[in-house]
């Protein structure tokens, strides 16, 4: 069986799927490395729904591959940007999936963070920020999980410059009854946080960073970072206080940060371990062995893919995670709240499609091609 696939100068190609997936069991948690994959929902198929409106959440699908990802030892990190926070994931429903998968992380001994935005508000000014965040603190804090303080859109269109940022932060750390992760998204997911923690300088703006974390150390079991830059992470967490982790989510890097150099290591928290869920955990507990490369063997392949998936505009790279998860059987159908099975182009979700089938990802490659023939003809190109 073969697939006729799209070109960009809009001719087409055969390809021939992979007849035999990976195989790749259960198994515990890594030992070395703390890794949380970031979870996509699955969108109600049969909603009524519009671009704006509400989302609707198919929640029995959107928890079972929660438990799928537990299952392989992995964390999840819960209602974070693959989840579509702020890209048709509104407050209301993102509350809601906070309290049903934490509920399911406490039932099945899995690992889960969750996000804590200001979502809920519009514009607004510090005071008025701070009280949202303070909102998504208690939801989460009362659900049982570890909050991640996630970059607010908000604040950075509220806040004059790095000393609000040092004030309203500072507040929040007190609050947290619990040590969270601090997060920092680049402004290639989300345009709307350019200037984050005060200024557009990247280098003026570490310094803030770490001036909020040196003065709660305490209070930041690690940070997030989603910057795409490898020198910079490497950098960064040289500089962080003792048992303050680096969780990369540069899903450009991340085999190399994970497996670290004589200085150190990150550990993970990485959108594109949402498809390579059971792939990166059994590549962890390689590490866990002392066998960086048979780590970097399993992982380095990956890049290319995730590579594809994140590409310009890298905010629209959850179209290729939802793909790839209809692919592999996780959910019944390719639709995404907001609309956003639409964001990708046609090719490119076919290269997503060649590329994952390459790595052995689909637990049912006949599935898969059989998925991707259906959509393939839906947008008319005929098999």
């Amino acid at each position: 069986m073969s697939l006729l696939l799209p070109r960009p100068d809009g001719t087409t190609r055969r390809y021939e799927p992979r007849a035999t997936p990976l195989s790749l069991s259960p198994g515990s948690p890594p030992t070395s490395r703390t890794v949380f994959s970031a979870a996509h929902v699955v969108a109600d198929p049969y909603a009524d729904t519009s671009p704006d409106s509400p989302a609707a959440i198919d929640w029995d699908a959107t928890l079972a591959f929660r438990r799928h990802l537990w299952s392989h030892g992995l964390g999840v990190a819960e209602a974070m940007d693959t989840a579509q926070r702020g890209m048709g994931l509104d407050w209301p429903a993102a509350a809601e999936l906070i309290t049903r998968s934490a509920a399911e992380a406490k039932a099945v001994g899995g690992r889960i963070a969750c996000g804590v935005g200001t979502d809920q508000l519009g514009p607004g000014n510090l005071a008025e920020v701070r009280a949202a965040y303070e909102e998504q603190l208690g939801v989460v804090e009362k659900a049982g999980a570890q909050p991640v303080l996630m970059a607010s859109r908000a604040l950075a269109a509220a806040a004059r410059g790095p000393e609000d940022y040092l004030s309203l932060y500072a507040g929040l750390l007190r609050q947290a009854s619990s040590p969270v992760i601090l997060h920092w998204l680049g402004p290639m997911f989300d345009p709307a946080l350019d200037g984050y923690w005060g200024s557009a300088d990247l280098d003026a703006a570490t310094e803030t960073f770490l001036e909020v974390i040196a003065a709660h150390p305490g209070k930041v079991d690690g940070i997030k970072v989603s910057l795409l830059d490898a020198r910079r992470e490497v950098e960064l967490r040289r500089r962080l206080p003792d048992g303050v982790r680096c969780y990369t989510g540069d899903d450009f890097h991340y085999p190399e940060l994970i497996a670290g150099d004589q200085l150190g290591f990150s550990h993970a928290l990485l959108g594109i371990f949402d498809p390579l869920g059971p792939l990166a955990a059994e590549a962890v507990r390689v590490l866990d062995k002392g066998d960086a490369d048979g780590f970097r063997a399993l992982l380095d392949p990956t890049v290319e893919l995730s590579r594809h998936l994140f590409q310009p505009p890298t905010r629209f790279y959850k179209t290729g995670v939802v793909l790839l998860a209809w692919l592999a059987g996780h959910q019944s159908h390719f639709t995404m709240v907001g609309g956003l099975q639409s964001a990708r182009s046609l090719t490119h979700l076919a290269r997503a499609y060649e590329l994952a089938d390459g790595l052995g990802l689909f637990p049912d490659p006949g599935l898969a091609e059989t998925r991707m023939k259906s959509l393939l003809n839906v947008y008319g190109v005929p098999q």
